[in-house]
């Protein structure tokens, strides 16, 4: 056979259109809003599937408004269709609320909303994948936080048979479920590669960590809604006469934490706040006693804890909250599951030599000998905060002084 000379194959299929019903339907996400000239406003893409005529009518994926397009503008003015791939402004025939991130589509042709979904994984980086972390997922011209809820199974490359696991290394497939801050608009990755297709990035980083391929969203994501109350958080908060606040103690087991958080809510107590104090290891003895100490059930522990101290927040608390929480990433996610209640992190920094002197439970020295797994700040990391709201030498101090310094800076 005489040597093939013809075109490239990887350039031919990375040119192949999808086939299917899947891009027929018209699919716009929008890039930005522009202005076109000086009283004439518009919204930029690209078509990410389908096509579009002057005239058609459309609908926002998230409010459901419709409306109709009175203009196409290309690169080079007005056109009278724009295809799968066309960069161009869409101008409406009337202003509606229209804003970065939304997808444009057509009436009865809607992609599936919702803020939970299961997808292939193709993890990038050389960290693992832990369910329960959170990332940045970019799909199209959406961004919103993300966590991975559940890793259903590893892909064998080479078998293609399912296997158990608890986490992904680099280069390694699975199939997960994934839970995202705020409902996205999308397609499975069948039906439309480009609004199917998603990107994860690294909260602390900024890295690209893996890219996956949504399967299909899930129908809890789709039938849930927040229920509204008259009696809300300021209504609560006011009948204690205080703000609400999330005080989150981090740092090394046996820095005093719980001791400079114990005196906090005393002191409180004595003003007649109201209070509760979250503990490490009283979580542990409940809520948590299903989990261990590994990476994975450390991300899981604090995510927990997180989201009763928002509830308890809500209720019109002021929440301390005592956890070793050695993760970065895991301490961002405590402050986003808190959303718009205060949160306040507070980093007690005790030099590891004196941890180790004193070791009321003497757990170090167990640590030190092996007996002990994944022990923080010996065999598993401790990353301390780069920016506390409020740091705490605490080898310098007693607890009586660090708790009253943070009482001032809380301004109790």
């Amino acid at each position: 056979m005489p040597w093939y000379k013809s075109e490239a194959l990887l350039p031919y299929i990375q040119y192949l259109e999808p086939n299917g019903e899947a891009s027929e339907h018209f699919r716009f996400p929008v890039q930005e809003l522009t202005q076109i000239e000086p009283d004439t406003g518009g919204y930029k893409g690209v078509l990410a599937g389908g096509k579009c005529v002057v005239g058609d009518e459309i609908m926002v994926a998230a409010s459901l408004k419709r409306n109709r397009i009175k203009r196409i503008v290309g690169p080079e003015g007005d056109l009278p269709r724009a295809d799968r791939g066309d960069a161009v402004v869409l101008i409406l025939e009337s202003e509606i609320d229209i804003s970065t991130g939304d997808v444009l589509h057509r009436p009865g042709e809607p992609p599936v909303r919702s803020d939970q979904f299961q997808a292939h994984l193709i993890w990038m980086h050389d960290d693992p994948m832990l369910p329960e972390r959170s990332y940045l997922l970019i799909i199209g011209t959406q961004t919103t936080p993300v966590q991975i809820t559940d890793l259903k199974y590893a892909i064998d490359i080479d078998t293609d048979k399912h296997l158990p696991a608890t986490k992904i290394e680099r280069d390694e497939i699975a199939v997960c479920n994934f839970a995202t801050a705020n409902a996205i608009a999308f397609d499975s990755y069948a039906e439309n590669a480009e609004t199917g297709s998603f990107m994860l990035i690294d909260r602390i980083s900024n890295d690209t960590v893996a890219g996956g391929m949504i399967d299909f969203g899930l129908h809890r994501g789709q039938n849930l809604s927040w229920q509204s109350f008259e009696i809300n958080r300021d209504l609560r908060a006011g009948m204690k006469s205080q703000k609400p606040v999330i005080v989150w103690f981090t740092g090394l087991s046996a820095s005093g934490k719980s001791t400079i958080a114990d005196i906090v809510e005393q002191k409180l107590a004595a003003k007649n706040r109201h209070t509760y104090l979250l503990d490490g290891d009283n979580f542990r003895h409940g809520l948590n006693k299903d989990l261990g100490f590994t990476d994975a059930d450390r991300v899981e522990n604090i995510r927990r804890v997180a989201e009763v101290a928002r509830l308890m927040a809500d209720s019109g608390l002021i929440v301390m909250a005592s956890f070793i929480s050695p993760f970065r990433r895991e301490r961002r996610m405590a402050r986003e599951i808190a959303g718009n209640v205060d949160f306040v992190e507070v980093f007690v920094d005790t030099p590891l030599e004196i941890c180790e002197a004193r070791d009321p439970k003497g757990m170090y020295a167990k640590a030190r000998k092996g007996e002990i797994p994944n022990f923080t700040g010996i065999s598993s990391a401790y990353e301390p905060p780069e920016h506390a709201d409020i740091h705490l030498y605490a080898g310098e101090h007693s607890p009586e002084e660090l708790a009253d310094e943070v009482l001032r800076k809380l301004k109790f």
